[in-house]
């Protein structure tokens, strides 16, 4: 039995990383220790610590993904998204899985998708088609 779901992520700044999952996704920051710092919303935990010579994400091709947030009304998260100037790389589309998502790309380069279940999209007022 999973209990719950963290990430590990390697940044170059936590400075700047915790800017960005505060005041973009909305995250709670926490101290951990020397290094690493906590964002947290809701069931979600991204451990992050400090790398500066780590890999660039950027430069990780397909592999800088790191998580699928499913949330409660994606269409709204996109619009917050959107007007922080978040870089999006897949724009809000209904997908033939069942799920209407996004995908974005975090400060430091990492990418994640935010979806929602389509019928948890319809009742919170998306669009069934996108």
């Amino acid at each position: 039995m999973i209990k719950r779901h963290m990430y590990v992520l390697a940044v170059p700044d936590l400075t700047r990383s915790s800017a960005f999952y505060r005041d973009v996704l909305g995250f709670e920051v926490r101290e951990l220790g020397p290094g690493w710092l906590l964002y947290v919303k809701d069931g979600c935990q991204i451990m992050a610590g400090e790398c500066r010579d780590a890999i660039p994400p950027r430069e990780l091709g397909d592999h800088s993904y790191f998580g699928y947030l499913v949330v409660d009304d994606v269409d709204e998260y996109y619009r917050r998204l959107v007007a922080a100037k978040a870089e999006i790389g897949k724009t809000l589309r209904d997908e033939p899985w069942g799920m209407r998502e996004f995908g974005c790309r975090t400060v430091d380069g990492h990418r994640i998708m935010i979806g929602s279940e389509r019928h948890q999209a319809e009742s919170a007022g998306g669009r069934t088609r996108g």
